[in-house]
């Protein structure tokens, strides 16, 4: 049992076998050739793999940077990082965490069977983060490791995860131009605040957007994203060297004798080369899945999408991914600065988490209506959930949260886990009722719009 248990969660939790095999049973069911089955499965299993690789490569530049961070800022306090507190939890709630995650899936795919949300959530680490958050926090509040929690923490991830991707998709056909992908990511919170701030508050003129500057032309080449990445990210980590200062940049600990200039113009390339692989597998994965798709659309869900993971959006404006990062890191450290002097808990800036969702995706939403404007709006505000959010799940994740240097990093795990924490303290049949009310009112939202929508089409008609 515990082997096809083990098997089932390995496959869940490895994003590039799942949308591989995704991808592989949406040609079957179009009745495809095998060579067109064995083509398009295996060219989303290596997209993917080029996609994670880049990302891998993006966390190995951007350690070193929150390294320099903290030691110039002498900063202690916690750091919210979705990898360091999983690897935590699972250690404690691995079991109730795996369970959670298989029936949130389930309870993902039905609800995109049978509602209007039809969207597929198939970044697995993201569902395996999700299922843990549910399991720490509702065995925090009293609920036990049994089959109850198990039962109402799938519930609760599956309608989440189903239900999150509809409060962004207006935005990503407004990234993509088109309406074949969501996004599948835990931040998708922020980034629909991101993108409603820049709708109303940004510059909706086309002219105005991150992707249309107007650059000078003897320095054209900064058009050219690779280049222009390489060279902010040298600025940014030359400057933190120097503050950070020789004998500690060229540690073993850190560069390892390399001179800390060139490691800062090593780590600065690095980055800008593993975002150019991620936009690679981006390209390899949308080539494949969402032709492959269809045939899950049109048999087992009709009509749904594939909810993607957060580097879907970065090839449609680059630009307003470093603008978003910045602007998002900035908030972070002033946020950090204000803490210090108010004496709280400390939330330190997580570089990782930042740029990922913070900052790039957030300034790719705030861009889509808002343009420069709109990117810089909603990646600040964006930056303030991110600052001050992690402040309640602590509370929320009990003795855990208390006892742990890190924490969960993201805009749905901020105000999920909050909810959660809060109407926990209430006792168990108030957070029961809350989690069913939750799963009530996605199914009640969907009748009533898709009974408004078929008032519309018969005013039409007449």
């Amino acid at each position: 049992m515990n082997g096809i248990l083990n098997f089932i969660v390995s496959v869940a939790t490895t994003p590039a076998l799942l949308v591989g095999l995704i991808a592989m049973l949406g040609l079957i069911l179009q009745k495809k050739t095998a060579s067109t089955v064995i083509q398009g499965s295996i060219k989303t299993f290596a997209g993917f793999l080029v996609l994670t690789g880049g990302a891998g490569i993006l966390v190995t530049s951007l350690n070193p940077f929150a390294t320099m961070f903290q030691h110039v800022f002498n900063a202690k306090g916690v750091v919210p990082s979705n990898e360091a507190v999983v690897a935590l939890a699972l250690v404690k709630y691995g079991t109730p965490a795996a369970l959670i995650m298989i029936v949130g899936f389930i309870v993902n795919v039905i609800l995109a069977r049978f509602t209007r949300f039809k969207y597929i959530f198939l970044t697995g680490q993201a569902m395996l983060y999700v299922s843990t958050m549910s399991a720490v926090v509702l065995i925090s509040a009293g609920l036990g490791n049994a089959w109850l929690t198990i039962l109402l923490g799938g519930i609760f991830e599956g309608t989440l995860l189903t239900i999150t991707p509809a409060l962004t998709q207006r935005y990503m056909r407004k990234i993509t131009s088109n309406d074949g992908v969501a996004m599948g990511h835990t931040g998708n919170m922020g980034y629909a605040l991101s993108g409603c701030l820049g709708e109303k508050f940004g510059n909706k003129d086309p002219e105005k957007s991150t992707e249309k500057l107007n650059i000078p032309k003897n320095l054209g080449f900064l058009r050219d994203s690779t280049v222009s990445i390489s060279l902010v990210m040298m600025v940014v980590y030359i400057i933190l060297a120097l503050i950070a200062g020789p004998h500690f940049v060229e540690s073993p600990a850190l560069s390892a004798g390399t001179n800390y200039i060139v490691y800062a113009v090593i780590q600065a390339g690095t980055f800008a080369a593993g975002f150019v692989v991620v936009l690679q597998g981006v390209r390899m994965i949308l080539s494949e899945i969402i032709p492959a798709f269809q045939g899950i659309a049109k048999k087992l869900v009709p009509n749904s999408k594939p909810a993607l993971d957060v580097p879907i959006v970065f090839p449609y404006a680059p630009n307003a991914v470093l603008i978003g990062f910045f602007v998002s890191f900035i908030v972070g450290v002033i946020s950090m600065l204000i803490m210090l002097g108010l004496g709280t808990t400390v939330i330190i800036p997580g570089v990782v988490g930042i740029f990922f969702c913070g900052g790039a995706a957030a300034g790719v939403y705030g861009n889509a209506f808002g343009g420069l404007r709109g990117a810089i709006i909603g990646s600040t505000a964006n930056g303030i959930l991110l600052a001050w959010g992690p402040l309640l799940i602590l509370t929320a994740l009990g003795s855990f949260g208390a006892n742990s240097a890190s924490t969960f990093a993201d805009s749905d795990y901020i105000v999920s886990a909050g909810l959660l924490g809060v109407i926990g303290k209430a006792g168990s049949i108030a957070l029961i009722s809350f989690i069913i009310i939750f799963l009530l009112i996605v199914l009640m939202t969907s009748l009533i719009l898709n009974r408004r929508d078929k008032i519309n089409s018969k005013s039409k008609e007449l």
